[in-house]
């Protein structure tokens, strides 16, 4: 009698432990991931500060604004856990304080590395505008980074003033999610970025981890193309922002993670 009792104990004990350990791995926290905008190692100032691009050409920047989306973050473990698509579409605005920290909803665990879209997919540009809403509704949030003329977003949007431009201004505009009909030019930017030489997110579901990220204007002007405001002082379409969105792959790097 006494060894099936034991026997009973060790069961309900062995029960409630894998009861709980399940419950831990269907917890969630939240992971932020804050978006720093710099102009080289300077904090990005709109409408004051001066800065001058690889073509010695001196410049402000009077509005940044660029999509960021379909984010995946990476366990230490190798797990991959992609954020469901409808709450992964992320405005960043340098204007809107409030736009430069989205909270995404992620399991708890430690994780190494971060991924996500720069710009709007092809599948999001292509939806029903009925189910593009919030930061992607063309006749609200979105109405100054969508292009109707050409049915797409505008992945990136750098304007500014420069005695260089023609007119005293410029303004880059960078979209082209590959085509709808036909092949076109596909601008959209994959960014990875590995988490582990400046901390690792070690998400949990009683406390708040973040990610902070630098995001360096300057890099859409000088990288495997230096710009130059003399030469070109508009880009409103796909093909033109090319170039650009070329440059700005390389914009994002991992400062620290606060966990």
């Amino acid at each position: 009698m006494k060894r099936i009792l034991f026997a009973s104990v060790i069961l309900f004990a062995s029960c409630k432990k894998e009861t709980v350990d399940t419950y831990k791995a269907n917890l969630t926290g939240n992971l932020s991931v804050e978006f720093d905008n710099t102009a080289g190692s300077s904090d990005l100032q709109l409408n004051t500060a001066t800065y001058t691009n690889a073509a010695n050409e001196s410049f402000k920047v009077t509005k940044l604004r660029y999509y960021v989306s379909n984010f995946t973050v990476t366990k230490t473990d190798g797990t991959v856990y992609t954020v469901p698509q409808d709450s992964c579409y992320f405005l960043i605005d340098e204007s809107v304080a409030s736009s430069l920290k989205p909270v995404l909803k992620v399991p708890e665990g430690e994780y190494k590395t971060l991924s996500f879209v720069l710009g709007v997919d092809s599948l999001r540009n292509t939806m029903d505008v009925s189910k593009r809403i919030g930061v992607l509704d063309p006749t609200a949030a979105a109405s100054d980074m969508y292009w109707g003329w050409n049915s797409g977003y505008i992945f990136f949007k750098v304007e500014g003033t420069s005695a260089s431009a023609a007119g005293g201004s410029f303004a880059y505009h960078v979209g082209g999610f590959g085509g709808y009909n036909a092949a076109t030019v596909n601008n959209l930017k994959k960014i990875t970025l590995d988490l582990t030489a400046r901390g690792t997110a070690k998400v949990v579901s009683t406390r708040n981890a973040n990610i902070h990220l630098f995001a360096d204007v300057l890099k859409a002007f000088n990288g495997s193309t230096n710009m130059s405001f003399a030469s070109v002082t508009m880009i409103h379409s796909a093909a033109a922002g090319t170039p650009v969105a070329n440059n700005i792959a390389a914009m994002f790097t991992h400062d620290h993670t606060e966990n």
